[in-house]
């Protein structure tokens, strides 16, 4: 079973003004489940997990719940969430109460848009963590790397909180060796918490988009497996985000190309196993 640990669908008219950079325009269109179907058959991927698409409103929860329970692929949903909102748990409440609600599996802020490195040191975020931790979700983060020290705080505060890297931290594989040093020490601070699962997404995009090679991501990827290990990592596509630098199917050959060498368990705990625990997916 290949599960996919984290793309998106949109619908362009609903707000996602992030998609209005210039250099984004190759993805500035809307991306439903009927796109989704074809590319996940092609690439042999049993289901996936959807993750809200920066648009930073709780009403995408429901479009997002309603995706899922119309479409058999889709094992669950991270919808946003704001973390320091004293309302957080009715949020959390009312979302579970949507039509597909129970496929509800984490919540997702915009951290990597938080000017403060340190955001997640708040005592209000912090509250907001405890919460999501009672309500049995898991917790994505999508930082930038000066961004990590607080994430790893924040995980040894609330050992009780699974937290998810995605995009392993955004390193900057653009600029190979300089990228590689800067994320080495702080993302292997956060990999010593046994809380802490990460994500092989979205590196394509963080590699020069018209000319990266797999050779440019086999540093980064390496070194989460040595840090991690297979059993806290998990495949995700970042479709369709990926597709300013690669389709869906090239995305999932690189990781699997990026790896090195895995017993076939290991390669199952990456393109499956790891997601199905960490999101708790049922049959």
């Amino acid at each position: 079973m290949i599960v996919d640990a984290h793309h998106h669908l949109w619908r362009i008219d609903d707000g996602y003004r992030w998609l209005d950079e210039p250099d984004l325009a190759p993805i500035r269109r809307s991306f439903l489940p009927a796109d989704l179907q074809p590319e996940l058959s092609a690439a042999g991927v049993d289901r996936t997990i959807l993750v809200e698409g920066g648009r930073c409103d709780t009403a995408e929860a429901a479009v997002l719940l309603e995706y899922g329970s119309s479409t058999a692929a889709i094992g669950g949903v991270v919808a946003w969430a704001d973390p320091a909102d004293p309302a957080l748990a009715d949020t959390i409440a009312r979302y579970r109460h949507l039509p597909g609600g129970g496929l509800l599996v984490g919540v997702r802020p915009q951290l990597q848009g938080e000017a403060d490195p340190e955001y997640l040191d708040r005592p209000q975020v912090r509250r907001g963590l405890r919460t999501v931790a009672g309500a049995g979700l898991a917790f994505d983060v999508v930082v930038r790397v000066d961004q990590l020290g607080a994430v790893a705080r924040a995980a040894r505060a609330v050992p009780e909180l699974g937290f998810v890297l995605d995009h392993l931290g955004k390193p900057r594989i653009r600029d190979g060796a300089a990228g590689l040093a800067e994320w080495a020490d702080p993302v292997a601070e956060l990999a010593a918490l046994p809380n802490v699962t990460a994500k092989l997404s979205g590196l394509v995009t963080e590699a020069d988009w018209n000319r990266w090679r797999v050779a440019d991501l086999r540093p980064f990827v390496g070194a989460a497996v040595a840090l991690f290990g297979p059993e806290r990592l998990m495949f995700g596509s970042d479709w369709p985000v990926c597709r300013l630098a690669a389709d869906y199917g090239a995305v999932l050959s690189a990781v699997a190309e990026a790896l090195p060498p895995l017993s076939p368990q290991e390669r199952a705990a990456v393109f499956g196993d790891t997601a199905a625990r960490t999101y708790r997916l049922g049959p």
